[in-house]
């Protein structure tokens, strides 16, 4: 019998936030399942993550009560799960909760069979009804009930879950300029072209949508697209999503204004924003757009990397309890902190007011400002400090070999962009932190943490890891990490790829073997696996001249365009790919008569690719015994010249 909380020796940082619960958890694992079926309990299934805020409120109201604890331990095994450590399992129970609510979210709470079979889901539920919403305790009590009076009736309901879920339609279409023009056009209808963002709040960022609008500026020179873009990064930055003293994105906005945000701040957000930003300056050349990059970097450097040099996962919403206590200022304080006359210059140039913008207090923030502010940089140091000495935020400090492939893609367009070789240096340290700690023959693992690693990694971990090689060698053009890139993804060919249908699962044939097996598409806060191996695939086919890559390529470019045909718009780092592969590409192999030739060799325009060849071949000889260009434009083959300028112009 499992009577106490086991929790205490895993390395989750969520997990761990449970371990001294009254209620007895358990990690995922046979032992649970086992305890479960010979006690003849249900299982309650807890989904979260240690930056959560509705996961603490539920924990604090419900989990750390002894009278929900007694419920629980008589008459349920309790099983705890981090998502961002076991992304399959969320996303099977994620689509479970979504296909019974019509909504998901975190706390996932899904009481299910000892064989892994859900029944009933749910996400946030109160300790006690109220307002209509069922409270946790009667939940549990009517679920005790039914498991001992009509569990006939439970089981059926899971079988048919699990069967509705199981089924995939074969879904290949051929792929066509259709798909991104209908995306285009849903982006100009839902712009909110006074506040920046589409349709009403909550406003995500996501930035993999912006990217494929700067992409759509490039290939069609669609001003509006541009336009569109530029209004949101800057409404963005204005706005209190942006932290002003400190730096970095927080992950959404509440209201329509970006003032007032959700106060977590993740990686994987700030690793997209970077790009994102520095591609919209390489573009425009506005300053602003630099600035935002690198006060964004500087932040992830300074409060999110590890001494060894990996990047953290994300930084709590909360502090003693209290969403956003962190962040916000009173107007006194300000007076108090740098005196009447200076204060009062802050507080007015921050929208620092005595009334506030966030229950009673303020946000920082410049909507209602277009004064310099560079002006006030003086005084920030001071602030930081001052905000930094009232409390603390809770940092989830697991390394996560997805996120941090993300945030080394950041840092080396950082350097592409800027040619600081600072930013390469973090890249390529972080990616040696992966190659030393989560990859081994291979085969990538999902975290890190406290000298261990987790289990096998997901697709998302081999697609984001191989996307990371890929701009680090479009920064640096080191062939090393292009021939690794290869290699991780013929792995990933092996272990994720669906030969009868196509698309790649999300968990492999080594991992655990779970209740099915799904493939996810969508683009939602992350690119999905699936999107992000199309754009991988149509990028090394091209670099690496694989006939079996361009295969396998071509049928992901149809599996996914059947996926995307009836909302194009939820599929937008799948449409980046898609315009790759679409629109006029240009191929440029470069043959070096020394190394250093390769230091000017920079380009981050779109659809162009560079191949890099150290000494003379017979296909490809040096003309004029200097550096030569091969330049081919869309299956057709240019003279070989000696002149980069040339190329470029």
């Amino acid at each position: 019998m499992l009577n106490q909380n086991n929790l205490q020796k895993q390395t989750s940082p969520y997990l761990l936030q449970h371990a001294l619960n009254p209620v007895y958890w358990q990690p995922w694992g046979e032992e649970a399942f086992k305890a479960a079926l010979e006690e003849d309990k249900p299982i309650l299934l807890s989904i979260g993550y240690s930056t959560c805020h509705w996961c603490h409120v539920m924990a604090h109201e419900s989990f750390e009560d002894p009278q929900v604890a007694k419920i629980l331990n008589e008459n349920f095994i309790s099983i705890k799960v981090d998502k961002e450590e076991r992304p399959d399992i969320d996303s099977i129970y994620m689509n479970v909760c979504q296909t019974f609510t019509g909504r998901g979210g975190w706390p996932l709470t899904i009481f299910m069979t000892p064989d892994q079979k859900p029944f009933f889901a749910g996400t946030y539920f109160p300790k006690n009804s109220q307002h209509g919403l069922v409270g946790l305790i009667d939940l549990l009590l009517n679920i005790k009930d039914k498991w001992q009076s009509d569990r006939e009736l439970l089981l059926k309901s899971g079988d048919q879950i699990i069967e509705f879920l199981s089924k995939e339609a074969d879904a290949k279409i051929e792929p066509s300029k259709k798909l991104i023009n209908e995306a285009i056009s849903a982006f100009k209808s839902s712009f909110d072209q006074k506040n920046g963002g589409f349709g009403v709040a909550p406003k995500f960022p996501t930035p993999h949508n912006l990217m494929f609008l700067l992409n759509y500026y490039e290939a069609e020179n669609d001003n509006q697209a541009l336009n569109i873009v530029e209004k949101t990064l800057q409404q963005m930055y204005k706005g209190g999503i942006f932290d002003h003293i400190g730096g970095g994105f927080c992950r959404y906005s509440t209201d329509n204004y970006f003032l007032v945000p959700h106060f977590e701040k993740m990686l994987y957000d700030n690793a997209l924003l970077i790009i994102c930003y520095i591609k919209a300056f390489n573009l425009t050349k506005i300053p602003l757009y630099r600035k935002v990059a690198i006060k964004t970097s500087d932040y992830i450097l300074r409060e999110m990397t590890d001494q060894k040099g990996g990047f953290y996962s994300a930084q709590d919403a909360d502090s003693d309890g209290v969403e956003g206590k962190f962040y916000v200022f009173a107007y006194d304080e300000i007076i108090k902190l740098f005196g009447q006359e200076a204060g009062e210059k802050i507080n007015s140039f921050y929208g620092i007011t005595p009334k506030g913008n966030f229950d009673g207090k303020n946000i920082p923030n410049l909507l209602q400002n277009s004064g310099m502010e560079e002006s006030f940089a003086f005084y920030l140091p001071k602030l930081y400090e001052y905000r930094r000495s009232r409390t603390k935020l809770h940092l989830d400090d697991k390394i996560l070999t997805s996120w941090n492939s993300l945030m080394i893609a950041a840092f080396a367009s950082m350097y592409r962009v800027m040619n600081s070789t600072n930013y390469l240096t973090v890249a390529q340290t972080a990616e040696k932190f992966i190659n030393k700690n989560l990859l081994e023959h291979n085969t990538l693992y999902v975290s890190f943490r406290e000298g261990k690693k987790s289990g096998r990694g997901y697709l998302d971990d081999y697609a984001y890891y191989i996307y990371a090689l890929i701009n680090l060698y479009e920064a640096c053009l080191d062939n090393s990490y292009l021939d690794k890139a290869v290699k991780l993804t013929q792995t990933a060919i092996d272990e994720f790829y669906d030969n009868e249908k196509g698309g790649f699962y999300l968990y492999g044939k080594k991992n655990e073997q779970l209740i099915f097996r799904n493939k996810e598409t969508y683009d939602g806060a992350l690119p999905s696996g699936n999107s992000v191996m199309a754009y991988n695939l149509i990028k090394l086919a091209r670099l690496n001249r694989d006939e079996n890559l361009v295969k396998i390529g071509q049928q992901q470019m149809k599996f996914m365009a059947g996926h995307a045909k009836n909302y194009p718009a939820g599929y937008c780092f799948y449409l980046s790919a898609l315009a790759m592969s679409l629109y006029p590409s240009r191929e440029i192999i470069c043959v070096l008569k020394q190394k250093s030739d390769k230091e000017k060799l920079k380009s981050f325009k779109f659809n162009t690719t560079i191949k890099i060849i150290e000494g003379a071949s017979k296909e490809y000889p040096l003309i004029n015994d200097k550096a030569t260009f091969y330049v081919c434009e869309n299956y057709q083959c240019l003279p070989p010249t000696n002149n980069w300028e040339e190329i470029i112009k």
